[in-house]
């Protein structure tokens, strides 16, 4: 394609609204624009990455055995109220009423709808396994869209569903599909970790997320040195042996610590080191029941091992309104001494602490060698603290390392989660009905454009891996000499008679305004011509990634560009 045939508008200068490099370039490399909140329009270089990462996803699914169908984006509420959903998803779920004044929602995913058309459509035990998948365009309310496409409340998103006959034959369809992701993001050019994560809202028993490593990313992941574990902050399980203390009781007392509600400022106004302070935080389930969570001053709670241990939908920390009544204190000052009618749920950090510092359940007061057992009771030790680099890995002795990391897929065992409420069985060889066993299985399309930027870029634009950019060659003319021209649309045709993706640069422009545009674009190679070379009997050739360039004949540009794509193609693809 011709540049002055395509509508990219590149951007001279970093736009106000992007936080991070991915939706930074994507907007100065004009493959996306800004309609509202969470809402973009893809530009013709922007489809042109989307398209490529679709045709590789196509291609691992059905290699894995998964069909693609299409369904609606709009789904009955029916579906919704049947799976126990409708009321517990939350204001993510955009909902909304016809004509008629029936209730729909956005799909922000599609269980409901899949699981209908199996129980409506599947009769026996001899049509299973089946997998399904579809790329299409979901709607999730995000409270705060940002980051471009990394959190958007509009996203193309691939998601598959497998019904197999039993949890063996589930097994089998989910490690498809987990081998077919690591193909799909290998052959993307990316860098990334399977690891262990929480089901949330989806359902189901076992799950894992495709975190791409990136120091942008909104995940923590911890993993061993050795490779053999990896999971979310969030799952981590921490290894711990503490054992009750047996240094001395001292006496209680009250302190003044006026204005002092979070843990660095008691530390600093008392003089402590935070593992000598236990926070008190009070939650709301969503009954509206209360409570009480202790954590030591230099830990985090992790609410969905806190959720998981409840066994309860929803936490959220408990509003200052509810906090005042409970403690009858402001927020900062609650402390587990004196609360009644609240259960008191405490980390294992805290069955090895003696005389610690609580709130005082007063305005600006803190308890001084407070003890457990003594002073107040705690109805349940568990681990429900978030883990930290440098503890110990539950798979050996090899210290937790950590990085951060940007979700592009996500795995799930679901079991009989939807097939149960909803009643999707089928014929088993006896002629009893049997629940299906599923699994789901997504992948953020647009996040994974963007995830890949946050892996490959410079100071100057957009480095991209061979299989995904936007196109494989960015032509540059530097003259308009009669020489140049014929040369520059000679090898034009010859490249793309090879069926090697060319954008040629052929506006009325200052070389230096082609040159910052095509390292912006990124295209993997870059070819200029020009009187100079030309004198020479030579074509320069650079590398956009590395940089190294090569002076060839024109003659021999055929040859080494596709070469050097075939070479670069082959090492993203798994062995």
């Amino acid at each position: 394609m011709r540049t002055s045939q395509v509508f990219i508008p590149t951007l001279r200068e970093d736009p106000g609204e992007a936080e991070i490099v991915s939706h930074r370039l994507m907007l100065r490399a004009g493959l996306i624009r800004k309609v509202a909140s969470g809402l973009y329009t893809y530009l013709p270089l922007g489809l042109r990455v989307i398209r490529k990462i679709e045709r590789i996803i196509r291609e691992e699914m059905e290699n894995g055995g998964a069909q693609e169908l299409l369904m609606p984006i709009l789904s009955p509420a029916e579906l919704w109220q049947e799976s126990g959903r409708w009321g517990v998803y939350g204001k993510e779920l955009l909902r909304c009423r016809d004509r008629h004044e029936r209730e729909f929602c956005l799909g922000p995913t599609h269980e409901e709808i899949i699981t209908d058309l199996f129980r409506r459509e599947v009769r026996s035990y001899r049509q299973l396994p089946l997998n399904c998948f579809q790329i299409q365009t979901k709607f999730r309310d995000e409270i705060r869209p940002r980051f471009g496409l990394m959190r958007g409340r509009e996203f193309i998103m691939k998601d598959a569903y497998s019904f197999d006959l039993d949890e063996e034959g589930a097994k089998r369809n989910y490690q498809k599909m987990y081998d077919a992701y690591e193909r799909i993001f290998t052959r993307c050019g990316l860098q990334f970790r399977a690891v262990q994560a929480d089901n949330g809202m989806i359902g189901g028993n076992m799950s894992h997320e495709f975190m791409v490593l990136a120091d942008t990313g909104e995940e923590t992941i911890l993993y061993d040195e050795h490779g053999t574990f990896a999971t979310n902050v969030e799952l981590a399980e921490v290894q711990t042996s503490e054992q009750e203390s047996t240094v001395p009781y001292q006496p209680q007392y009250r302190v003044q610590t006026p204005g002092t509600k979070t843990v660095e400022e008691v530390c600093n106004y008392l003089g402590v080191a935070p593992n000598q302070l236990v926070k008190t935080l009070l939650y709301q389930t969503e009954a509206n029941n209360v409570i009480a969570v202790l954590i030591r001053g230099d830990h985090e709670a992790n609410e969905i091992k806190i959720r998981r241990m409840l066994g309860v939908a929803e936490l959220t920390l408990a509003d200052p309104e509810t906090v005042q009544t409970v403690s009858s204190a402001p927020v900062g000052f609650a402390g587990p001494v004196g609360l009644t009618n609240v259960p008191i749920l405490a980390d294992h950090a805290i069955r090895g602490m003696r005389n610690f510092i609580v709130g005082g359940n007063d305005q600006d007061i803190h308890l001084r060698d407070v003890n457990w057992g003594r002073d107040f009771q705690i109805e349940t030790f568990a681990d429900i603290r978030k883990a930290q680099a440098g503890g110990p890995s539950p798979s050996g002795d090899a210290p937790l390392l950590s990085a951060k990391g940007i979700e592009v897929g996500h795995v799930f065992l679901l079991g009989t989660k939807y097939s149960q409420a909803m009643g999707a069985t089928y014929l088993d060889p006896q002629g009893k009905d049997r629940l299906a066993i599923m699994g789901c299985y997504g992948i953020g399309i647009g996040r994974t454009a963007a995830a890949c930027i946050e892996q490959h870029h410079d100071h100057r634009g957009i480095t991209w891996p061979v299989p995904i950019a936007p196109f494989h060659i960015h032509l540059i003319s530097v003259s308009a000499s009669d020489n140049a021209l014929k040369t520059t649309q000679d090898l034009y045709t010859s490249l793309v008679q090879s069926d090697i993706e060319v954008l040629w640069d052929d506006r009325d422009e200052r070389a230096g305004v082609k040159f910052n545009d095509a390292d912006l674009i990124g295209a993997p190679l870059q070819i200029v011509i020009g009187d100079k070379g030309l004198t020479k009997g030579t074509i320069d050739v650079k590398v956009r990634k590395t940089g190294e360039r090569s002076q060839l004949p024109p003659q021999d540009i055929l040859p080494f560009v596709s070469k050097w794509l075939a070479e670069h193609s082959s090492l993203l693809r798994p062995q």
